[in-house]
């Protein structure tokens, strides 16, 4: 990890705001491993991290489980490039780059494919469990990475749980590392088969959610 942690500071493209090696050692590596308090994804097979962005959760996960297959879901060029690189960098050979949106693998090889998936600092919970629905064998795992304690996006995936087949389990506190501010990890599950109707056009997750009116997420 510290190889990648090298490569990032370094990135001319921008792929994270948090680039400083010290800094970013907590900030994605530690707060990375912080989701393998549940064992739902530290005993995954399979797991597809969403918006895997520069490749947190999702490098630091493949680390840290060699024998977990992790794929890292990110739509944006730029940042498959630079994970492409990291992948090489850090020698991680059970992570690859699915450099897709996540309801596009979701109708092909994806679907029903994953035991778990990963989210962190995506979009809110209802949408990040609508995306993961689809991806997620029945009995899989969402884990989602949230600052603040989302009350409101709770209530809003409770009331969106049965077009989505997801029930929110549990909500974890967290302190990945010294210092760190307020962390909070959720665990939904995936509750029955994939509802006929997802997944659906790419975007109408945000723009028009299962549980109501589109909202801005907390992260």
């Amino acid at each position: 990890m510290r190889r990648v942690l090298e490569l990032l500071a370094i990135e001319r493209a921008s792929v994270s705001s948090v680039t400083e090696p010290q800094r970013a050692w907590n900030i994605h590596v530690l707060d990375s491993l912080s989701g393998l308090v549940f064992p739902e994804l530290a005993e995954a097979r399979r797991t597809a991290d969403l918006g895997a962005g520069a490749g947190f959760p999702g490098l630091t996960v493949a680390v840290a489980v060699p024998g977990m297959r992790v794929d890292l879901v990110e739509s944006v060029g730029r940042k498959c490039e630079f994970m492409r690189r990291a992948i090489d960098a850090g020698g991680i050979p059970n992570a690859r780059v699915v450099c897709a949106r996540s309801e596009e693998i979701a109708r092909g090889e994806g679907r029903e494919a994953y035991d778990a998936v990963t989210c962190r600092a995506v979009g809110r919970l209802a949408e990040v469990a609508e995306l993961a629905s689809p991806l997620l064998r029945e009995g899989g795992a969402l884990v989602v990475w949230k600052g603040r304690r989302a009350d409101e996006e709770e209530t809003e995936l409770e009331r969106a749980a049965e077009q989505l087949a997801m029930c929110l389990e549990e909500v974890r506190v967290v302190k990945p590392f010294e210092g760190s501010g307020r962390r909070h990890l959720y665990l939904a599950r995936k509750a029955g088969p994939t509802p006929e109707r997802l997944p659906r056009r790419p975007g109408l997750a945000r723009k028009r959610p299962l549980s109501g009116s589109p909202r801005r997420a907390r992260g």
